[in-house]
């Protein structure tokens, strides 16, 4: 390039400099807090089978179809359609689970939710219009204690 001739990326006398910050998923986020990382969305119309493990936090928005173990807390939102076995510690379904799920500490089904199959809970919240069927056990304090009913919808 001859000496005269101005380099495509030289910046106009007076422009200033602007640093833009690029949000990215191995930001500093992830850095600062290492549960942010090991957190799953499934998102609308995304479509997901198999096994999920070492997962903390899953939020299905889409479909899954897949056996959960190992995750703290499980989410199901309206738009979301679950099937398959949950072992967690905390679920919430606003939308659509059908399988086998038990809640080491709490359960609880939004208005929307619908949750269907074999349940096993330590406690339990359903508010107006929220859904269960299925067999459904309370979790004893003790290892040995159990205690199980079969029930329609709420």
């Amino acid at each position: 390039m001859a000496a005269d001739q101005k380099t495509p990326s030289a910046l106009p006398e007076g422009f200033a400099k602007r640093v833009v910050s690029i949000p990215s998923s191995s930001g500093t986020a992830s850095l600062n807090n290492p549960e942010a990382s090991k957190r799953l969305v499934v998102g609308k119309e995304i479509c997901l089978s198999g096994e999920i493990t070492a997962c903390d936090t899953l939020v299905v928005e889409g479909q899954v179809d897949a056996s959960l173990t190992g995750t703290r807390m499980f989410e199901v939102t309206e738009s979301g359609d679950f099937k398959g076995k949950v072992e967690i510690d905390t679920a919430e379904i606003r939308g659509h689970f059908e399988g086998e799920l038990t809640a080491k500490t709490r359960l609880i089904i939004r208005r929307t939710g619908v949750v269907a199959g074999k349940i096993r809970y330590r406690a339990l919240e359903i508010e107006q219009g929220g859904e269960i069927a299925g067999t459904v056990e309370v979790l004893p304090e003790g290892a040995n204690e159990s205690s199980e009913e079969s029930v329609g919808a709420a």
